[in-house]
């Protein structure tokens, strides 16, 4: 590129046209000032509040340690158990009184079936087991 004084006609031009520049700048400030507000907004959430008044209980049941492995058998606090005898033993744990009810740890294998683990869920779910959590596999 050239720097010449406009005395030729064919000569190259030596200022920089910025009115294009310009354009792009004010399009993306309006759209940061656009956007900008909605990245602050605030969503309430109502949170639930602890109750002072209640206390845990003093003496909670063993927990039910459930662990499914990779072919899908089932150990309840590491004995064996097929799925028909685990609903049954979920049906008497699961009509006691919730503070009663003993948690389910379930622990699954990396590479378990998530079918065996739905029927366990859904089974759980439909005795009235409550108290549900997940745990890894080494503990």
């Amino acid at each position: 590129m050239a720097f010449s004084s406009n005395a030729g006609k064919g000569s190259a031009m030596s200022e920089i046209n910025v009115t294009p520049l310009v354009d792009v700048m004010l399009v993306l400030l309006i759209i940061f000032m656009i956007t900008a507000p909605q990245l602050t907004h605030r969503i309430n959430i109502d949170l639930p509040q602890p109750n002072p008044n209640t206390k845990p209980p003093e003496n909670p049941p063993e927990p039910l340690r459930l662990t499914i492995q990779a072919d899908g058998s089932l150990y309840l606090n590491d004995v064996p158990i097929s799925e028909a005898g685990l609903k049954l033993q979920l049906e008497v744990y699961g009509s006691k009184p919730l503070d009663k009810q003993p948690e389910l740890q379930i622990a699954a294998n990396d590479n378990a079936q998530y079918d065996v683990m739905a029927h366990v869920l859904a089974d759980a779910k439909s005795v009235g087991m409550q108290k549900i959590g997940f745990r890894d596999m080494d503990q």
